[in-house]
């Protein structure tokens, strides 16, 4: 190869067997980094945020209100997080984009205006609430009282984004959408899902994600509330889970790109990486502390994690949990089985109560304790099932 030459730089072969190419590098920003970076936010980069109401904030021009980007470890190139305030009696600059998103109404109330190629749509949220902006729908916010309202989105616009390489191939798209039908209430209709034939809701809104009612699930923990929400496109996922008082929830693995935001009550998640096995050393673990308004994000560095909640509140603790759509390895028609009844090292996604390291029950039993809270697991909750075996 020839040498440098002033002003040009040009590849160099290795010398004999040493392998091509740089040990050490800085991963470059991305697609959706560098717009985000442009757009003038603060990026909030972190593994979990302990309150979503203390974020600082700053102007947001292209919106005209304020906002904050966060970047939940593991969810990056994946999901996006950010924090929107529209002003007092203010209101959003009309946008769209080719994106799927949700959103939480964390403080104040207000009006959802979407325009789309089958005409308008209007409805009002409040505190609570939580609804889906279709896919490229013109849509514009509106607050509807004398102070600031807040707002936590969250989108696939870092998937989009970093797939087409163009902002205004999602900003600015021409592709108009097509609205669903009105906005319905929770429980409007439940149904099973087509797939594994668990609870579903199809609906653009739901005007109370913290009170609403969760139909029995059980597969989490023993009386284990769940509802799957069928609110955007398939890029998407959007469920609902509570552990009731005095109980916890089995440790299960998880795929990286998803964020849990905690709705009411309070408990503690513990994580720990794949790579440490089902009886993780102390160190090899992290305890967040949850309770209304912690948002965490799941898969720090990619990789798979342990997750598992514990549930120290007189009352339920409920979580909000928001995924891309993970990428499906199965033939069509193959048999597949339920993650979340199946051991993990038996082609699942749980650990069983009977082969947890046991300091996890007495851990729960002291902390329940320290609080006043009746322990409400049974012995049965950790003897072996047939299932199990």
């Amino acid at each position: 190869m020839p040498h440098e030459i002033d002003g040009e730089v040009h590849w160099h072969e290795p010398a004999g067997l040493s392998p091509a190419g740089l040990r050490r590098y800085r991963a470059p920003s991305s697609p959706h980094d560098r717009f985000a970076e442009a757009e003038g936010l603060d990026i909030l980069r972190a593994v979990t945020v302990a309150d979503l109401r203390e974020v600082p904030l700053k102007p947001w021009r292209r919106l005209g209100a304020r906002g904050a980007f966060l970047q939940l470890f593991g969810t990056e190139g994946t999901l996006g997080q950010s924090l929107l305030e529209i002003p007092a009696s203010g209101a959003t600059r009309a946008e769209r984009h080719l994106c799927d998103e949700v959103i939480l109404a964390l403080t104040g109330s207000g009006t959802t205006e979407l325009v789309g190629q089958d005409g308008k749509r209007v409805f009002e949220w409040q505190e609570g609430a939580l609804f889906a902006i279709p896919r490229n729908a013109t849509h514009r916010l509106i607050n509807a009282t004398d102070k600031p309202a807040l707002l936590l989105c969250l989108n696939t616009l870092p998937a989009v984004i970093d797939l087409l390489g163009d902002a205004d191939a999602v900003f600015a798209n021409p592709l108009v959408a097509l609205l669903d039908d009105e906005p319905g209430q929770a429980f409007d209709g439940i149904e099973p899902d087509p797939v594994q034939g668990l609870a579903l809701c199809r609906t653009g809104l739901l005007p109370d994600v913290i009170n609403c009612d969760l139909p029995l699930d059980n597969r989490a923990s023993p009386a284990h509330r769940a509802l799957d929400l069928g609110m955007t496109g398939p890029g998407m996922q959007v469920s609902m889970g509570e552990h009731r008082p005095g109980r916890y929830g089995r440790a299960r693995l998880v795929e990286p790109g998803q964020v849990v935001i905690c709705l009411r009550g309070g408990g503690e998640i513990l994580m720990w990486p794949e790579s440490a096995g089902p009886h993780p050393a102390a160190e090899q673990t992290m305890r967040i502390a949850q309770r209304g308004g912690v948002i965490t994000g799941l898969g720090e560095g990619g990789g798979r994690w342990f997750v598992q909640e514990f549930t120290f509140s007189p009352g339920a603790m409920r979580h909000l949990q928001i995924r891309r759509t993970p990428i499906s390895h199965a033939i069509p028609g193959s048999e597949r089985k339920d993650a979340l009844t199946t051991a993990w090292d038996e082609g699942g996604a749980i650990i069983p109560y009977w082969r947890e390291a046991p300091h996890i029950r007495t851990e729960f039993d002291a902390a329940l304790a320290a609080r006043g809270v009746a322990n409400r697991m049974r012995e049965t909750d950790f003897q072996e099932s047939p299932e199990d075996e």
